[in-house]
Formats: structure tokens, C-alpha cells, sequence
């Protein structure tokens, strides 16, 4: 009797791959407290909740290059 061979590649479980890398994950939660402190600021410091916003979500914008570049 000849003895088996290991399993086959098809017998294998599929190798799933992260959605997101963990890189890019720590890039999008610092951009996001970068944005809640810019648009908390603003609120804080008498404008409205739409400039706010507005505000948060520029810097979070503008943020996300410059730590690609840092965090690279």
C-alpha cells in the first residue's frame, strides 16, 4: 500500500486577506481625531456646528497625505 500524500490544495480553507492593512487603519483613526479636535475647536470657539463640520472634515482631509508620507 502506497502511502498518501498530504492535502491537497483544493482540500485547503481559502486564504481571506484583511480589508484594511494596519497602516492604513492607524492613518484613518488619526485623521479622524485630527478632524473631531478641528471641528471641536471650531464649535468651541463660537462658530457654528456647519463651519464645524466643515472644519473637521478639512483637516481630517488634508491630514491623511501628510501622514501617509510620515507613517510611511
Amino acid at each position: 500500500m502506497t502511502p498518501s500524500p498530504g492535502p491537497t490544495p483544493q482540500n485547503q480553507p481559502p486564504v481571506s486577506t484583511p480589508l484594511l492593512t494596519v497602516r492604513t487603519a492607524i492613518i484613518l483613526l488619526t485623521a479622524t481625531v485630527i478632524g473631531l479636535i478641528a471641528g471641536g475647536l471650531t464649535f468651541l470657539g463660537g462658530g457654528p456646528a456647519a463651519d464645524a463640520v466643515l472644519a473637521g472634515l478639512a483637516g481630517a482631509g488634508a491630514s491623511v497625505p501628510v501622514l501617509h508620507q510620515l507613517i510611511g
